[in-house]
């Protein structure tokens, strides 16, 4: 390994974990999918697409497709119910701290 791979994994992390943070932003890049991340992480409890639709203005299905993309759920029936993980929480703290720090 050279000094500038080590370097730069020393710094952003290995490749595997270079795949897992773009997959994630990724997942994100969508403004449905962003704004269903924060509604869930706002909610007291888990949430039901059926409660998130109203709150995106978007069709069940849509809503149900942005969150396949985002998280894994377990499922009761044929109803879905969706919370955050800790690492959620984690990415939307640093993107609101990013945006405060930003405006200094």
């Amino acid at each position: 390994m050279g000094p500038l791979t080590a370097r730069h994994n020393a710094v952003f992390g290995r490749d595997d974990e270079l795949v897992a943070d773009v997959e994630t932003l990724g997942a994100l890049g969508n403004d449905s999918r962003y704004e269903a991340l924060r509604l869930i992480a706002a909610a007291d409890d888990e949430l039901c697409v059926c409660k998130l639709e109203p709150g995106l203005g978007v069709s069940q299905g849509a809503v149900s497709q942005a969150l396949s993309r985002l998280f894994t759920s377990g499922a009761e029936g044929r109803w879905r119910y969706y919370a955050t993980t800790p690492g959620a929480y984690r990415l939307l703290h640093a993107l609101g701290e990013t945006r405060t720090t930003g405006s200094d």
